[in-house]
């Protein structure tokens, strides 16, 4: 059986990865952000007041990738940085007002988004769906398991349908 490129895992997930920024760039940059900000933004929307650790966690950035990324954000004015009154050696991440209505202008960025996408409303849901079931079931997979997935694999498709859908 011949193989290409294109029916490897990491190869297809890198792929979508690229285009989904590649298609959020242009939409960004009204908002002057970045996407690994916007992801920073959009977690903090879900849950604010948190640690750089439960950020991390939340936005799936290692601490040495999401320290500059706050900072920037805080720099814009988008969120602050204090010392945890409950640990002096955590610092709580917290929205400004100017973050949290940032919040209330990128709806309308998801709005484009979608616009842009053939997906609807429902099939977006069952892709969530679907996505959450197969990770559960498949949070064990291995990398040399998952070195062997083709893109026909269902488990990719989902995977995809994460990567083009979660952040909508």
């Amino acid at each position: 059986m011949t193989q290409n490129l294109s029916d490897n895992v990491c190869f297809t997930l890198y792929s979508a990865t690229n285009a989904l920024i590649r298609a959020f760039r242009p939409l960004l940059e009204a908002y002057d952000l970045t996407y690994p900000q916007y992801i920073v933004m959009h977690s903090l929307w879900y849950r604010n007041q948190v640690s750089l650790k439960e950020l991390s966690f939340d936005t799936h950035l290692d601490s040495g990738t999401l320290t500059p990324i706050v900072k920037r954000l805080e720099a814009k004015g988008l969120l602050t940085r204090q010392v945890s009154s409950e640990d002096e050696r955590k610092k709580v991440i917290s929205l400004t007002e100017q973050g949290i209505q940032l919040k209330t202008d990128a709806e309308e960025l998801t709005a484009k988004l979608m616009a842009r996408s053939n997906m609807s409303l429902d099939r977006l849901e069952e892709s969530r769906a679907d996505t959450r079931a197969a990770y559960r079931a498949d949070k064990k997979l291995n990398l040399n398991e998952a070195h062997q997935c083709t893109f026909n694999s269902p488990y990719i498709g989902i995977m995809l349908g994460v990567f083009f859908c979660r952040w909508a």
